[in-house]
């Protein structure tokens, strides 16, 4: 009898367990590793940077160098050789990732909806999967988070901003309900072709801009 009763009490334990598996499901999921440090805040987020001497809080100039000027180094065996020297090739900047403030931990998603619909397909949930775990876990479990939902410029700009709306409430409905996210932690909100990642002009599709963003808001 005693046995069949501590059988029944671990298999007890082992039930209760279960729903605090996401925290250690993020260990082993690169994605929602790296999820989490980019969303995780930095340095640069949390404080100021104050320089020695300053009460106002301004940056002063540092005084003159006094170093003197080190040689300048002899012509290059192109130049004298008569060969023309190498030129640098000017390549265009990065493109951003989000449209969120500089220095402010946000990431985005791209989401895939069906045309005019805020249902989350399965392709939409596997992709939102790492986000959930990445949000659920004890690195991210303090702070609070936007869902912002994102479209292009195809179709009529008050219904886009609508239908972004639906949407981030639906990602924000699947992670509250698949990982737990407690209600508090998410704040839904549609922004509609407003801010686009990538500038195109009216009536253009362009996946890149329809996408879930999310930024940390902090604790």
């Amino acid at each position: 009898m005693s046995r069949v009763i501590l059988y029944a009490t671990a298999a007890l334990i082992g039930a209760t367990a279960l729903p605090f598996a996401a925290p250690a499901q993020a260990q082993d999921d690169p994605a929602a590793r790296r999820l989490i440090e980019r969303l995780r805040p930095t340095e640069n987020q949390t404080r100021g940077i104050r320089m020695p001497g300053s009460d106002t809080g301004t940056v002063t100039a540092p005084p003159p160098s006094l170093t003197p000027a080190a040689p300048q180094s002899p012509p290059s065996r192109a130049a004298q050789d008569g060969k023309p020297p190498s030129v640098a090739v000017n390549r265009p900047p990065p493109q951003p990732t989000t449209t969120a403030p500089a220095g402010v931990a946000a990431v985005s998603i791209t989401v895939n909806f069906a045309s005019g619909s805020a249902t989350l397909s399965p392709a939409a949930k596997a992709s939102l999967a790492s986000l959930g775990r990445a949000l659920s876990s004890p690195e991210l479990a303090p702070f609070r988070f936007r869902i912002e939902g994102h479209t292009d410029t195809v179709g009529d700009a008050g219904m886009n901003m609508s239908l972004s709306q639906h949407r981030a409430e639906a990602v924000a409905e699947f992670l509250r309900s698949q990982f737990r996210v407690t209600p508090d932690r998410l704040v839904p909100v549609g922004m509609g072709e407003s801010q686009l990642l990538v500038p195109t002009p009216d009536q253009s599709p362009e996946s890149r801009n329809r996408r879930v963003q999310v930024v940390n808001m902090g604790g």
